[in-house]
């Protein structure tokens, strides 16, 4: 079994079921068990040209998982459940009704077309960092380092939901 530590992120729709059930969704997988679900954190959305507030804020929250999948398969596991709850891809950076990342898988490091592994801006998202603190204080991402000493480096812009 390998940990993998999944972000999920909403702006579009009932944001904080969809995560919850997405989580759910990505679990009910024979090989994929879920171990923990942060708290959910609002963040203002992020576009290629930065945070725009324009757009609809997201909720997000981060959950870690074990799996027998290989990244590839969890990649598509993933993207099947984004569509599942209806994601639309018109365009980078769009709102949407869901969407999961792999931040990280064990210790790979994993460069593909389709997926690279860790996620390679987390270590600069306080949306992903924060509530991953929560759920693993050790957390750690490959290359980059602690996750807590990570945090102290960013102006945080996540606000945890009650």
């Amino acid at each position: 079994m390998t940990k993998a530590v999944l972000a999920f992120g909403s702006n579009l729709g009932e944001r904080q079921e969809t995560i919850v059930a997405a989580a759910k969704r990505l679990a009910e997988h024979k090989k994929v068990k879920l171990l923990a679900l942060s708290s959910m954190y609002e963040s203002v959305a992020v576009t290629a040209e930065g945070e725009d507030e324009s757009q609809p804020s997201y909720l997000n929250a981060v959950g870690i998982f074990e799996t027998e999948l290989k990244p590839s398969k969890l990649h598509k596991l993933a993207c099947d459940v984004e569509n599942e709850f209806g994601r639309v891809r018109l365009a980078r950076w769009a709102p949407r009704t869901l969407d999961i990342d792999i931040i990280t898988f064990g210790t790979e490091l994993i460069e593909t077309k389709k997926l690279v592994v860790p996620h390679p801006r987390a270590f600069e998202r306080a949306f992903v960092l924060v509530p991953w603190l929560e759920i693993d204080p050790d957390a750690v991402i490959p290359g980059r380092g602690k996750v807590s000493a990570l945090v102290s480096e960013l102006a945080t812009k996540v606000v945890k939901q009650p």
